[in-house]
């Protein structure tokens, strides 16, 4: 490799430890992009991991703004020299991308760009993604890339242990969905016996008390109060078991990364394409993270069930002592309005009643036509 032995072996393993640490997809993809940037001292780097729609499930890129990751638009679509890259094994080296006959252009804000190396990410027969670079920082030759032959062979030493972690962290994540899946399915059975009993009996004891209220008051009274002592054991059934639906990986890793993993695993099940960002967030009382995680639910079960969204954003910030969570769709909106005197609350009340119970507001904007957003704020401890 063209940089010193010791510093440029230190780097590869750096980074290679870099990546192996992470159990989250989307912590891996990030780790990867800035690995190969850094390594290859590349202005741009990007990694898309293609779903079966023709386009990218996950778009991760470095060295590009938020500002203008914003302004570039929708993500990119599988073609010119992308789908090139997902269909081939090997490298693409290029010394002016825009000069290929595959390049067929990209939206006003996307950066320029000129030199270029990229080559799949590839575990078995499978691709995993597209790994790509550009514009090195270095003279370039007259008419060539920037990019040499050891770039390109340090670039596919990254992409297979890429490969690697990408696989792991895959396999993590659904290990963790199958355990909360087998939790969900223990928890049903246990309030299916312990709440239907209770259900049963006072079903049982309300009509006795309906066929004595005639011909014996007194008994019907106590049949009555019965009924009342029953119901009361069923509230409390119900409640245990709701305190212990409590995600167990709320208490193991924190609000930001269930939500990140919530958000990735709906990314994955559904159409529209699920995205999820924190910044400044610290641990918040746990009554306070439960609200604010059932909240995240009941708003992305609205947007991806009854919205026709195509984007869906989540969003965790600080505000002061505590943070703001906030949903936004782009799908087809209602009015709040209409919404509440047709009866229909869309979760809305139980939102509200979550945000309250914890000393914290939730705000509703929508329109028809205009998506919505379901915002809420928690003071923190």
């Amino acid at each position: 490799m063209s940089q010193g032995p010791r510093s440029g072996l230190y780097a590869v393993s750096s980074a290679l430890l870099a990546m192996s640490s992470q159990l989250e997809v989307r912590d891996v993809l990030k780790t990867i992009v800035a690995s190969a940037r850094e390594l290859l001292d590349a202005e741009y780097a990007a990694l898309g991991v293609p779903d079966d729609h023709g386009g990218f499930a996950q778009f991760v890129v470095d060295g590009v703004s938020e500002e203008q990751w914003k302004a570039i638009g929708p993500l990119p679509r599988q073609h010119g020299i992308l789908a090139a890259m997902l269909c081939k094994a090997e490298p693409e080296r290029l010394a002016d991308v825009r000069e290929d006959p595959r390049f067929e252009g990209w939206p006003s804000a996307h950066p320029d760009m000129s030199d270029f190396l990229g080559l799949p990410i590839r575990y078995g027969d499978e691709t995993l993604g597209a790994l790509f670079l550009a514009n090195k920082r270095c003279p370039k030759p007259a008419g060539g890339c920037g990019f040499d032959a050891d770039d390109e062979e340090l670039l596919s030493i990254l992409a297979q242990h890429a490969a690697i972690a990408l696989t792991n962290a895959r396999l993590y994540e659904r290990s963790r969905e199958l355990t909360i899946a087998e939790e969900r399915s223990r928890l049903a059975h246990e309030l299916h016996d312990a709440v239907s009993q209770k259900l049963f009996s006072l079903r049982l004891t309300a009509q006795a008390a309906a066929a004595l209220v005639d011909r014996d008051p007194t008994r019907a009274k106590g049949e009555l109060q019965q009924v009342a002592a029953l119901a009361a054991e069923a509230a409390d059934e119900l409640r245990a078991a709701v305190v212990e639906l409590r995600p167990a990986a709320l208490d193991e890793d924190g609000l930001v990364a269930t939500l990140r993993t919530h958000s990735q695993v709906l990314d994955r099940a559904h159409s529209a394409a699920v995205t999820f960002e924190s910044s400044g967030v610290r641990a918040l009382p746990a009554a306070q993270e439960e609200a604010m995680l059932r909240v995240a639910q009941e708003a992305l079960h609205n947007a991806l069930r009854h919205a026709d969204a195509e984007h869906v954003a989540v969003a965790l910030q600080k505000r002061g002592s505590g943070a703001v969570l906030r949903v936004t769709d782009d799908g087809k909106g209602f009015d709040p309005r209409v919404i509440r005197r047709a009866g229909r609350h869309l979760g809305l009340v139980s939102m509200r009643d979550r945000a309250g119970g914890v000393g914290g507001r939730l705000t509703v904007e929508s329109a028809p036509g205009k998506g919505t957003t379901i915002e809420m704020e928690v003071p923190g401890g």
